[in-house]
Parts: C-alpha cells; sequence; structure tokens
C-alpha cells in the first residue's frame, strides 16, 4: 500500500482525506461551479461517501493518491489535488485538481502542483503525467500550461456528460520536463 504523503510549500499543507473531511468535499463536488467541467458530483452528504472510499482504494490498490489542500495557517481545507489511473507498467497517471470558487486565481494549484508532480516522479517512479481537460474549461488549461504540461492532442466527442458529448484536451508532463 502506498504510504501517506504529506506535501508542505510555503502556504499550503497537503494532506490524505479522511472521514473528517465529507462535508469539505460535498461542499466542492456538488458546487455548480466546480462540477461545471468536473467528472464527479454529488447531490447529499450519503452520496459524498462514495468519494472518501474512492480515495482509499485508490491509496489501497496503489492506482493512485489524492491529497485535501489545506490552508497552513488555519488548516481549512480549500481544495483537492491528485492522481488516478495510475499504471506502475506504464509509469503514468491522471492528474486532477479542484478548489472551491472563493479560492479561484490565487495561484493555488500552481503553488502545489509542482511538488505533487515531483513526488509522482521520484516516490511512485512515474515518468509521465497527463490531464484530461474538457476543452470549454480554459482555466484549467491556462493552469497546466502555467505548470509547463504540452498540449498533446484533443479526443472530439469521447465522453457523455449530462446526455450531451463532450471533448477532452490531453496534456502531458514528462519527468524530464519537470523541476525537481
Amino acid at each position: 500500500m502506498f504510504a501517506s504523503a504529506t506535501i508542505h510549500t510555503s502556504r499550503f499543507l497537503l494532506r490524505q482525506f479522511c472521514s473528517d473531511d465529507l462535508t469539505f468535499v460535498f461542499e466542492g463536488l456538488s458546487h455548480p461551479d466546480v462540477i461545471l467541467y468536473y467528472g464527479v458530483s454529488y447531490s447529499c452528504l450519503e452520496e459524498t461517501k462514495e468519494q472518501l472510499v474512492w480515495f482509499n482504494n485508490l491509496q489501497k490498490n496503489e492506482t493512485g493518491i489524492w491529497w485535501a489542500i489545506c490552508d497552513k495557517e488555519n488548516l481549512g481545507a480549500l481544495g483537492a489535488i491528485g492522481f488516478n489511473d495510475l499504471s506502475k507498467t506504464d509509469q503514468k497517471a491522471e492528474i486532477g485538481f479542484w478548489l472551491l470558487p472563493k479560492y479561484w486565481g490565487k495561484g493555488i494549484i500552481k503553488e502545489v502542483a509542482n511538488p505533487v508532480c515531483n513526488y509522482a516522479f521520484e516516490k511512485l517512479g512515474l515518468i509521465k503525467i497527463e490531464a484530461m481537460v474538457e476543452t470549454q474549461n480554459e482555466n484549467s488549461k491556462k493552469v497546466l500550461q502555467k505548470l509547463d504540461f504540452d498540449y498533446q492532442k484533443t479526443m472530439e466527442n469521447c465522453e457523455i456528460k449530462n446526455d450531451k458529448q463532450i471533448s477532452l484536451a490531453v496534456y502531458v508532463k514528462l519527468k524530464c520536463n519537470s523541476i525537481i
């Protein structure tokens, strides 16, 4: 099993999720602005328990790891970042992230993503991190570009969301491109 990993940046503490995070995760993954371009949403606290189980199973099955992004000053949770679809054979994983809207535009993901990517390269042995972004999600695409992810391709009409086809832009960061 992947060991729990705490990551510190100048402003933030990243820690694994626990049962006490249920209300916070529900707040994020039920907020219309967060879920507009996010693949998961919940309509009640009971449903949201599935997300905490998913975070736990990723680590238990060694198929990913996610962190709660917390303010170092008051330890309040602001969002989440992590990896899923981790393949040891292919040495790659998919990164995802979200923030409560009141924390958007403050450089939070930019600050926490580089240490998270370095963790993936150094501790998890990955050589490739992928990001799949809905093509209309301009904010996430800009963040990925600032993080030195390279645009690879667009997969047209590859998924169904809310009964509509959506396209995904694929971004990649390779170990040789990271700041170690």
